[in-house]
């Protein structure tokens, strides 16, 4: 098992096949939505301290799952053409050394949460760690074609973990942020799902494309996204965010309604990837607008008015 030092003497080509364990998209996303929950906690600025280090912690925690799930994912991986490139599938690195760097990030991550931030956190964050890495991708993902739906509740824990952070409690406005992610998570795979659908039927995922069709699969999407849209008013409804947090959300819930309403009813080859593209940055684009009308003054004068 190679040591830490073999790791950093290991070079920069080696660093950057680690680097992919993490899934650095999926994780800089997560990441994000920490962020932005660590943020909204508070009326003005938070701690510097809860912000630096809930962030990292819940950072490392989530580059954490994501080894893990390439550890536990890798004969599917060799049979799926989106993942056969990754660094186990093709013996860039050995099983062995992804274990101990998830299990460096892992103790990284609790250590920091548990220490420096506070232990909810911690607790709540090893929770979802456990959930996404063994209970959905060991159990879930090969029994049920709900996987992503029962799933998706650890993908949604970020902005409550960076809520935590720094309230060190669970805010039901945090959990508004939540609902928002697990409403989202179904239509953002399962589109995903209707593209790749054979690959997944050949590596024996039951997906919902390959259990009960295409066609179906194209009807929950936009089911579920008539549902997000109207989840993603809440904040505005309960006073959470203000206008300028509407009008974004009314924007961005447009455009991924129109996908979805193509998609069911005038569905092209193209269309799923453009709508799993979209999702992606729907997502960012959502929490963005919550951290801007939470610090532009303009906002709440406006909502006064």
């Amino acid at each position: 098992m190679q040591t830490a030092s073999q790791l950093v003497s290991a070079g920069p080509t080696s660093w950057r096949r680690y680097l992919e364990l993490t899934k650095p998209r999926i994780c800089a996303l997560i990441t994000f939505t920490a962020l932005v929950g660590t943020l909204l906690a508070s009326p003005g600025w938070p701690p510097l301290r809860a912000v630096l280090f809930g962030t990292l912690g819940i950072g490392l925690a989530a580059a954490c799952a994501a080894a893990i799930n390439h550890v536990l994912d890798r004969r599917i991986d060799e049979q799926m053409t989106r993942t056969r490139a990754r660094p186990l599938p093709t013996g860039q690195l050995t099983e062995r050394h992804a274990l101990l760097f998830a299990g460096v990030l892992g103790v990284l991550a609790m250590t920091i949460l548990s220490f420096l931030v506070n232990p909810l956190t911690a607790m709540l964050t090893f929770v979802s760690l456990i959930g996404y890495a063994i209970i959905y991708t060991v159990w879930l993902k090969r029994a049920t074609p709900q996987n992503i739906v029962i799933g998706g509740a650890a993908g949604a824990a970020p902005p409550v973990l960076g809520w935590a952070a720094v309230t060190n409690t669970v805010n039901p406005h945090a959990l508004l942020l939540f609902l928002i992610i697990f409403a989202w998570t179904p239509p953002h795979f399962w589109a995903l799902a209707i593209a790749r659908k054979h690959e997944y039927a050949r590596a024996g995922i039951p997906m919902l494309p390959v259990t009960h069709g295409v066609e179906h699969t194209r009807l929950q999407i936009l089911l579920y996204s008539v549902l997000l849209a109207l989840v993603t008013l809440l904040p505005f409804i309960t006073g959470m965010s203000g206008l300028i947090y509407l009008a974004c959300v009314l924007v961005l819930d447009a455009r991924f309604l129109y996908y979805a309403v193509r998609l069911k009813f005038r569905p092209r080859p193209q269309l799923p990837m453009q709508l799993f593209r979209y999702s992606i940055s729907y997502l960012m684009w959502l929490f963005a607008a919550l951290l801007i009308d939470h610090y532009l003054p303009t906002t709440q004068l406006l909502f006064r008015v």
